[in-house]
């Protein structure tokens, strides 16, 4: 069963087509990865998914009603959470408070959100760090905790933007392991990521962008062995 739906879609900005002509399915349950070089388009296909925009031509599916066009708040309702490449958790707020802002989405009483958060934080390894303010974080916690706010929404899906970023192998580790377990939880999830040796070990299927324009699509050893994806991105990374 398709969880998602991206069907024909296309973003201008001007004259400039920053997707174009898009179509991919996300199943229910599994790990589908977007991956390109930099201005690709990955980025602009999350807004388009989760209402910070709304494509200039096509639709996005969630569970086979149309969200595009839809807010971004109406989206998380739906069901769909998301995180971003560059974390913004509420600085001055420790990590409980920040996830329980976002676990009140769903849970009207203090008592029902407080037990989401605490479940949450549980399984993303911040319980220790509960009452720590949230701007003292090392990045590689404020990493975890921008997850554990998309958690705390309960969603169906989850979009992860580069939440490898930046880790050193310790914390690659523990996120690796973070993501398997949101996957066993029947979560499905779409992530954009530029570690390669990640992505082919955890993914299901893959989408692949290159100057808005989808190149290809499969699976990792599939992908992996594509000669236009190999000049496009992994002889990019091969070559840095």
């Amino acid at each position: 069963m398709a969880m998602l739906e991206v069907k024909k879609v296309s973003m201008f900005f001007g004259g400039l087509a920053a997707l174009s002509n898009v179509s991919f399915e996300v199943q229910k349950g599994d790990i589908l990865a977007l991956i390109g070089p930099n201005g690709a388009g990955k980025t602009t296909l999350f807004n388009c998914v989760n209402g910070f925009y709304k494509p200039s031509l096509g639709e996005v599916l969630f569970k086979g009603e149309r969200i595009s066009g839809l807010k971004p708040h109406q989206i998380c309702r739906q069901g769909v959470a998301r995180t971003f490449q560059v974390v913004k958790p509420l600085s001055r707020m420790d990590v409980f408070d920040n996830v329980l802002a976002s676990a009140f989405l769903r849970n009207p009483t203090r008592g029902a959100a407080e037990k989401v958060v605490d479940e949450v934080l549980e399984f993303t390894g911040l319980a220790e760090d509960r009452h720590v303010i949230s701007k003292g974080l090392p990045l590689g916690k404020r990493k975890r905790l921008e997850i554990a706010r998309a958690l705390a929404t309960q969603p169906e899906m989850i979009l992860l933007d580069e939440s490898f970023a930046g880790l050193n192998p310790t914390e690659l580790d523990v996120s690796i392991e973070i993501i398997k377990g949101i996957k066993k939880k029947g979560i499905t999830i779409m992530i954009i990521e530029h570690h390669m040796k990640v992505i082919m070990s955890i993914s299901d299927h893959i989408v692949v962008l290159n100057y808005g324009q989808q190149i290809a699509e499969g699976a990792p050893q599939e992908i992996g062995q594509n000669p236009l994806v190999v000049e496009a991105y992994l002889g990019e990374a091969a070559g840095a």
